[in-house]
């Protein structure tokens, strides 16, 4: 078996780690049994990019109960924990090619790595894989059932895809499953941002003013949090509608331009690019805190900060690089290189939350095995249905009942005759 990980000797940790996340993911735990019951990847390949944490290692193994030949690499060079990535290897079996803190020229070797297993069903998380297909190894294309999609900056890129008619196959939007964006998005990187930002520096957020650039399900989480640890919270918006949606929610609302030299922490979370720019540096306060949510470490110019700097950034702490500006001094302070603060200072999202993202990704991979050949070479979204299934177990799991519509009540909503 071929994998590339930092020490093959970090495997009984990560294998604690990885039977301690478990505990806490029932859902994923109720689809692992059905799998190994039913196989429904019997004779599959899947190719699997993804945050190589305890949660995805709960993830992989159970799509490998089900039969898939699986093959797994990271989708962010510094959100691997490599103890994890040890353990797929030496207790599970299952292929592995991430190192935490890869170059990328060794993170695209190993996304090729992934595609050289030549999937029918690729697994991504920011479109890395399905982009590569395209651009560099069209071979696979007719191999391919489809593949999911778990973030929202990889939704945005496979939606572009299609709106040019560039896809080339079915794709499972699993971050828009409500129980994925409502859930994973808003609490868990509502929680694991704020624990990225705390370990890097080991901040008092309480009185600190800080700035959320976004108001989707994911920045709502980060601003919720902050506000709950005492932070005086200020929104930056585009969309209006959003944007009025914060206001009513009790946080403050502004361009960046007046944002930015009021700051002392600022969060993007918004899947584009340069949030953070070069005018913005040049007004903040000394010792502002940059950090990135988002999946692509672009959000922050990073180019502009180092240009604006007087020399090569300080590593101050061990997740933290201090920019000195030219022009007043200011030290600003760069979290987490730019990348994904929750994976690369902390540990990613609580087991709990990613129980029902991944319980959808790996039902939503079932749907692409069911549905081989009625699909249309487009976005789908997960069936109202499933994400139901998933909501009811996990309930049931938290020991919570729900009331059931009486049939005299479901009547009453399927008819049009009966009104005031």
């Amino acid at each position: 078996m071929d994998f590339d990980v930092k020490n093959i000797d970090l495997a009984p940790g990560g294998r604690h780690r990885i039977e301690w996340a478990e505990q806490e993911m029932p859902v994923l735990r109720g689809v692992q049994q059905q799998f190994d019951t039913d196989q429904p990847f019997a004779g599959l390949r899947i190719s699997a990019c993804m945050h190589v944490t305890t949660e995805t290692a709960n993830l992989m193994v159970s799509l490998n109960k089900g039969g898939a030949d699986i093959v797994l690499c990271a989708s962010n060079p510094l959100s691997t924990q490599d103890d994890v990535a040890a353990a797929l290897v030496s207790y599970f079996e299952i292929p592995v090619y991430a190192i935490k803190g890869e170059d990328n020229e060794t993170y695209f070797k190993h996304i090729h790595a992934a595609l050289d297993h030549k999937p029918h069903i690729v697994m991504d998380d920011g479109a890395d894989l399905v982009s590569t297909i395209h651009k560099d190894r069209r071979d696979l294309i007719g191999n391919m059932y489809g593949g999911t999609e778990e973030t929202t900056t990889g939704i945005i890129r496979l939606r572009a895809m299609a709106r040019d008619g560039a896809l080339q196959f079915p794709m499972m939007a699993v971050n828009d499953a409500l129980t994925k964006h409502m859930f994973d998005n808003r609490y868990g990187t509502g929680q694991s941002t704020m624990d990225g930002i705390i370990r890097a520096t080991n901040y008092l957020l309480a009185g600190k003013v800080t700035v959320v650039a976004g108001y989707g399900w994911c920045s709502r989480g980060i601003a919720m949090r902050a506000r709950g640890l005492g932070a005086n919270v200020v929104v930056t918006e585009i969309d209006p509608l959003k944007a009025l949606e914060a206001v009513m929610d009790g946080f403050r609302v502004m361009p960046m331009a007046e944002a930015a030299p009021i700051g002392d922490i600022f969060v993007s979370a918004t899947g584009d690019i340069h949030v953070l720019d070069e005018s913005h540096f040049m007004v903040m306060k000394d010792g502002a805190l940059l950090a990135n949510s988002g999946h692509f470490d672009v959000e922050i110019n990073k180019p502009a900060l180092r240009q604006l700097s007087v020399d090569e950034p300080k590593r101050v702490r061990p997740f933290v690089e201090q920019f000195t500006m030219k022009h007043n001094g200011h030290r600003l302070n760069l979290l987490g290189e730019g990348r994904l603060i929750n994976l690369a200072a902390a540990e990613g999202h609580p087991a709990s939350v990613m129980d029902m993202s991944f319980a959808g990704q790996a039902l939503a991979a079932k749907y692409l095995v069911d549905h081989k050949g009625e699909l249309e070479n487009r976005v789908y979204t997960i069936p109202q249905s499933v994400d139901q299934e998933i909501a009811r177990i996990k309930l049931d799991a938290m020991g919570i009942q729900i009331d059931t519509l009486t049939p005299e009540q479901a009547k009453y909503l399927d008819s049009w005759e009966e009104g005031t």
